[in-house]
């Protein structure tokens, strides 16, 4: 479980383009993958069908999740999207990466990929934002190198005086 300044600490270690980067893939791939769907939906095969449908509603779901405003006429999107902006990003990466896999899986053509890849992309995208900001480039080399900086100086800072004093052996008189 996460602390509450966690979530604040993780998005300021993004930069701003990379946060709107993510919403305009989620927003674009959401909408992709409802026109993709109802292309998908025209279709003879029982589980293409299905595909389209969920593909549709993974769209809708992307959408609310990312541009509530898009869906004004609908009373409950505002609550959707301040729940979604509460989510840290590891969950909104895993839930776009799984959500997007599902039509691909269930009937593979370009326009299930095409569509549902986009809101995998999204999921992509909320990943890199989750794992966060690559070190500097010292910290990186002294790491390569096998010199733990961080480590040696934690041990320096809490070195103590330790007073190691052994007992005379009984035997000695």
């Amino acid at each position: 479980m996460e602390r509450p300044n966690q979530q604040q600490q993780q998005g300021e270690q993004v930069a701003w383009w990379f946060k709107i980067l993510a919403r305009a893939v989620g927003t674009i791939g959401g909408l992709v993958a409802m026109a993709t769907g109802v292309v998908v939906c025209i279709s003879f095969s029982a589980i293409c069908i299905l595909a389209g449908v969920l593909q549709i509603f993974i769209g809708f779901v992307a959408v609310i999740f990312e541009a509530p405003c898009c869906c004004q006429f609908l009373d409950f999107t505002d609550k959707i999207g301040k729940f979604s902006e509460n989510r840290p990003y590891w969950q909104k990466a895993v839930t776009y990466c799984i959500l997007g896999l599902i039509p691909i899986i269930t009937c593979f053509s370009t326009s299930t990929v095409f569509g549902s890849g986009l809101v995998f992309a999204a999921g992509v995208v909320y990943g890199l934002m989750a794992i966060g900001k690559k070190a500097d480039r010292e910290t990186m080399l002294s790491k390569a190198k096998g010199d733990d900086v961080e480590l040696g100086a934690t041990l320096l800072t809490n070195e103590q005086k330790v007073d190691l004093h052994v007992p005379e052996s009984p035997g000695k008189s």
